[in-house]
C-alpha cells in the first residue's frame, strides 16, 4: 500500500452505533478527507471470545495483505486472537486500536479475565505500536507489557453544540442515558438509583442497543417494572447522531453508571451540551469529567448515585447550573473531529514507521 494507505479490521460491519464503533469510523472517516487511502475489513464471527469463524476470517484477512502493509486492527477483533496476529507480525505493520482492556469487561469470571489478560499481552507485544482513546487507556497497556514509546493517545473529538435547553417549560427534568445496555454500563445500578429518588419529579431516557447481551438487557427491564417506574424509564434503542443531539438538546442532567470506561465519549458529548453529569469513577471517567462538570460516585454504588441525583434534582439546588457552567467550559477545549484525525494520522505515521 502507499505511505498513506492503511488496511482496518474491525469485528463486524463498521457502522455500528457505540462509542467503540463511532470512534473507528470517524477516524476512517477522517483519514480519508486528509486524503489517505483507506481499506475497511469487516470480519465475520464472534467476538471478543472468537469462534472459528472469527479465527478463519482474521487469518484471511490478514493473509491476504501485501507485504509490507500498514495494518489497524480494532482491539475488540485482536485482543483474543494472538496466533493470527503472531503468524504475520514478520511481514506487516500491525498496529492495534485499543479502547480498552478485555480483561476489564464487567461480569467476567476470574479465568475469563485471565483469559482475555494473557491473549491480549501478546498479541499487543507483535504489534508495532498500540493506539489508546485516553491517556489513562495507555498508561493501562503498562501492565501488558507496552512500553510507552510504542503507544499514542488520540482523544475522541466532539463538534461544537448549542448548550442544553432541556425539557420544555412545565415538564420534568429529563435524565439522559446513552450507552449499550450491557452489563459494564451499570444500567441495574442506574435502575437501584433511580427507585431510591421516585419520590421526585423526573423522567429517564436510556438511550442504546438492547440487543448486544439480551438477558442483562431482559433483566434491567424486569427490574424497572418490579420497581414502578415502567412509566417513567424508557428504553428507546440506538439513535444515530442526529437523534443523539436532539436527545442531549433535550436532557437535564447526563446520568452513566458505567462500571469502567477507556473514556467515555457519550460522557464527552454530554460535556459538549453543557450538561451536568452524574457516574461513577470507573477507569478513565474521572479523566474524562472534571469536577466542576460533574459527581462521581464509586462503581455498583447505588445509594450514591440516588444521592448525587437527588441533589442534581431538588428544585432549589443551584449545583446543576454550575455543573453545566463547568461542563461548558471544559467543552471548549475538546477537540473537533478533524483536530482527533490530524492527531491520529501523525500518531500512525510515527508507529508504523
Amino acid at each position: 500500500m502507499t505511505p498513506d494507505g492503511l488496511h482496518v479490521v474491525v469485528p463486524g460491519p463498521l457502522d455500528q452505533l457505540t462509542g467503540g464503533y463511532v470512534y473507528d469510523a470517524r477516524m476512517v472517516a477522517g483519514l480519508r478527507e486528509l486524503g489517505w487511502r483507506v481499506q475497511v475489513h469487516s470480519l465475520a464471527g464472534r467476538f471478543p471470545e472468537p469462534d472459528e469463524t472469527a479465527r478463519d476470517a482474521m487469518n484471511a484477512t490478514l493473509g491476504s495483505l501485501p507485504d509490507g502493509s500498514r495494518v489497524l486492527i480494532d482491539g475488540l477483533a485482536m485482543g483474543g486472537l494472538p496466533d493470527p496476529v503472531e503468524a504475520h507480525a514478520d511481514r506487516l505493520r500491525i498496529l492495534s486500536l485499543v479502547h480498552h482492556p478485555l480483561a476489564e469487561e464487567t461480569g467476567l469470571s476470574d479465568a475469563e479475565r485471565l483469559s482475555f489478560s494473557d491473549r491480549e499481552r501478546r498479541a499487543l507485544r507483535s504489534c508495532v505500536g498500540v493506539l489508546v482513546s485516553s491517556d489513562f487507556t495507555a498508561r493501562v497497556l503498562d501492565l501488558y507489557g507496552v512500553a510507552a514509546s510504542r503507544i499514542k493517545a488520540v482523544l475522541p473529538g466532539t463538534e461544537p453544540a448549542p448548550p442544553a435547553e432541556g425539557p420544555r417549560p412545565g415538564e420534568p427534568p429529563v435524565l439522559l442515558c446513552v450507552a449499550s445496555v450491557t452489563p459494564r454500563k451499570g444500567h441495574d445500578v442506574l435502575v437501584h438509583a433511580l427507585e431510591r429518588v421516585s419520590d421526585l419529579t423526573w423522567k429517564c431516557v436510556c438511550a442504546g442497543g438492547l440487543d448486544r447481551d439480551p438477558e442483562y438487557a431482559r433483566s434491567v427491564l424486569r427490574s424497572v417494572a418490579e420497581a414502578g417506574l415502567a412509566g417513567r424509564v424508557e428504553f428507546i434503542g440506538e439513535r444515530d447522531a442526529e437523534g443523539l443531539a436532539h436527545l442531549y438538546h433535550g436532557a437535564s442532567v447526563f446520568a452513566l453508571a458505567s462500571h469502567y470506561e477507556g473514556y467515555g465519549m457519550a460522557l464527552g458529548e454530554a460535556l459538549a451540551h453543557g450538561l451536568p453529569v452524574v457516574s461513577t469513577t470507573g477507569g478513565a471517567i474521572p479523566f474524562t469529567v472534571p469536577a466542576d462538570a460533574g459527581i462521581l460516585v464509586s462503581p455498583g454504588d447505588a445509594a450514591g448515585f440516588a444521592e448525587a441525583l437527588r441533589t442534581l434534582l431538588s428544585p432549589h439546588t443551584t449545583l446543576r447550573a454550575r455543573l453545566a457552567s463547568g461542563a461548558r467550559r471544559h467543552a471548549e477545549a475538546l477537540p473537533t473531529w478533524r483536530e482527533s484525525a490530524e492527531a491520529f494520522a501523525a500518531a500512525i505515521e510515527e508507529l508504523a514507521r
